[in-house]
C-alpha cells in the first residue's frame, strides 16, 4: 500500500485525513471502513472505525495489525470515498512523528565530509551506526515551500531514504528488525552547512544546522510493497537538472542494524522515523554546488516516488 496524509476542503474548513493512494484515486480509509462496517450491520460504524482504522497516520501505526488488516479489507472491497490527487493536498505522510533520528550510514558520503574538513575517516564509524536527533515537530510534505532560514548562507539538500517504525520493541536483534518497519519514504534533510560546520567544531551536534526543517513524502510505501529496500535508485534534481545519483545498495549500515543499535536497552515506538543519512554525492556540499531561493528540489527514490519542495526566502 501507498499510505498518505491528505488535506481536503469541507464546509467546516480543511480536514486532515489518512488515505491510501490507488490507481483510481486517494481512498479515505477511515470513512471507507465505516461504510464497510455499516454494510456488515455494525450499529455504530463511525465509532468503531475510529478505533480499528483511525483517521490519522500516527494512530494508524499505533493500532498495528488491526488497522493494517482493516485497511486491506477496505481496499479489497473497493469502497470510497475516493479523490483524485488534484482534489487533495498531500501533506507529509507522517506529519507528527514520535521522533526523528538521522543516521550517518552511507560510507561514501561520510568519507567525503571528513575529506572536506581535512580530517581522517574515524575508525569508530565502522564500529557502530551513529545518528543524531532532529526536529520532529518541523516536518514538511511534498509540494511545501521550505523557508531559507535567516541564520545561514549555505542552504543544502540531502537525498535520503527513511524507514518508519510500526511496532514497539526493545533489544531487537537485527535478524528480527525488518518486522518492525511499517514502510519507507523519501527524506530531505535540509541543512544549514555554515552553522553545521561551527557546531561540529565543538564536537556537539549537528543541531541548529539541521532541525529547523525536514521533508518526508510523498507517501509511505509499506515494507511488503517495497520488497528489497537495498536496491533502490536515488536521484536529486534542482530546477529539473540532475545533480545527484545513487543507490540504496551502497548503505554500509542497514536499517536492521540501526534498529538493533537504537533499541539496545531502549524502546522504539510506532511513528519513529529513521533516516539513512545522505547517499554518496546526494547533497550540494559534496558537489560544491548550492541551491538558491526559488529553486525547486526534487528527490526521487525508485518504487516510492518524488518529493518536491521549493526554497522560499521571506
Amino acid at each position: 500500500m501507498k499510505l498518505c496524509t491528505f488535506e481536503i476542503g469541507t464546509p467546516l474548513g480543511p480536514a486532515r485525513r489518512l488515505g491510501a493512494v490507488t490507481e483510481t484515486g486517494v481512498v479515505d480509509l477511515n470513512l471507507a471502513c465505516a461504510r464497510l462496517l455499516e454494510e456488515r450491520g455494525e450499529p455504530r460504524p463511525a465509532r468503531l472505525a475510529a478505533v480499528v482504522l483511525p483517521d490519522n497516520m500516527l494512530e494508524y501505526l499505533q493500532e498495528g495489525e488491526t488497522a493494517r488488516c482493516h485497511a486491506a479489507q477496505v481496499l479489497d472491497a473497493g469502497l470510497g470515498p475516493r479523490f483524485s490527487l488534484n482534489e487533495v493536498r498531500l501533506l507529509a505522510p507522517l506529519p507528527n512523528p514520535a521522533s526523528l533520528r538521522d543516521f550517518y550510514a552511507f560510507e561514501d558520503h561520510v568519507k567525503k565530509g571528513f575529506e572536506k574538513r581535512g580530517e581522517p575517516m574515524p575508525p569508530e564509524w565502522y564500529e557502530m551506526p551513529v545518528y543524531y536527533k532532529s526536529g520532529h515537530h518541523n516536518i514538511l510534505g511534498d509540494g511545501a515551500g521550505v523557508l531559507w532560514p535567516s541564520f545561514t548562507q549555505k542552504f543544502d539538500y540531502e537525498l535520503e531514504l527513511a524507514a518508519v517504525i510500526g511496532r514497539q520493541g526493545s533489544n531487537i536483534p537485527a535478524e528480527s528488525a525488518r518486522d518492525y518497519i511499517a514502510g519507507f519514504t523519501v527524506m530531505n534533510d535540509f541543512s544549514a552547512r555554515d552553522i553545521q560546520r561551527k557546531e561540529m567544531k565543538v564536537r556537539l551536534g549537528p543541531a541548529k544546522g539541521k532541525d529547523w526543517a525536514t521533508a518526508l513524502g510523498p507517501w509511505l510505501v509499506t515494507a511488503d510493497e517495497i520488497g528489497d529496500p537495498y536496491n533502490l535508485e536515488m536521484t536529486a534534481r534542482v530546477n529539473g537538472e540532475t545533480w545527484s545519483r545513487g543507490n540504496s545498495r551502497s548503505l554500509y549500515w542497514k536499517f536492521e542494524q540501526m534498529i538493533e543499535f537504537l533499541s539496545r536497552d531502549d524502546t522504539i515506538y510506532p511513528g519513529d522515523v529513521i533516516g539513512s543519512g545522505t547517499v554518496g554525492s546526494g547533497c550540494g556540499l559534496e558537489l560544491d554546488r548550492w541551491v538558491r531561493p526559488g529553486d525547486v528540489i526534487e528527490l526521487e527514490i525508485e518504487r516510492i516516488g518524488v518529493l518536491r519542495n521549493r526554497v522560499m526566502k521571506p
